[in-house]
């Protein structure tokens, strides 16, 4: 079967099921958002601090990675957060499991906006220039965050076409 590059991504991820699980707290999904920006800066204190720069660009790199991990399982995956977490795995598996047509075009669009986005922001790092990197940032953002959203709608959809896709929706009484 051939893979997607957002699954080359997970797998690089080591994105397991419990992982995907703890991934799905709104906690995780907010915190992530902050990684990118982290980053950003950590890069950019090159110039500030010199090779001293690798030091806050490994925090950011390993933050990236422990992130999905540090959070608990929610109590509730009945959230737009949540819930597009859960479209995101659900997308993972459209080679194995179509998604609806409606859905096959926009995704891989918001992608692409972000990825130009990115084009920008390695741009203004690397250069040391503000407008280009801010620029990218909005991208990148708008990129992800309505691509997030549609994983919502993604999930919406497809989560009563799978046993497995419906017992990722549930709401702990504790």
């Amino acid at each position: 079967m051939k893979h997607t590059f957002e699954s080359k991504i997970a797998k690089w991820f080591d994105m397991s099921d419990e992982v995907w699980q703890r991934h799905a707290n709104p906690w995780s999904i907010w915190t992530r958002i902050t990684v990118f920006p982290v980053l950003i800066i950590a890069i950019w204190s090159r110039a500030w601090v010199g090779w001293w720069s690798s030091i806050p660009i490994m925090v950011a790199i390993t933050w990236a990675w422990f992130n999905p991990r540090i959070y608990t399982r929610p109590k509730s995956t009945n959230n737009w957060a949540s819930k597009a977490v859960l479209g995101e795995r659900v997308w993972l598996n459209r080679k194995k499991t179509p998604v609806p047509i409606h859905h096959n075009i926009l995704p891989n669009i918001l992608n692409w906006v972000s990825g130009i986005g990115l084009l920008f922001v390695i741009w203004g790092v690397w250069q040391l220039k503000l407008w280009p990197t801010f620029v990218g940032c909005i991208f990148l953002y708008a990129g992800k965050l309505w691509f997030l959203d549609r994983m919502v709608w993604v999930y919406e959809d497809m989560r009563n076409t799978n046993p497995e896709y419906a017992s990722w929706l549930y709401e702990d009484n504790v």
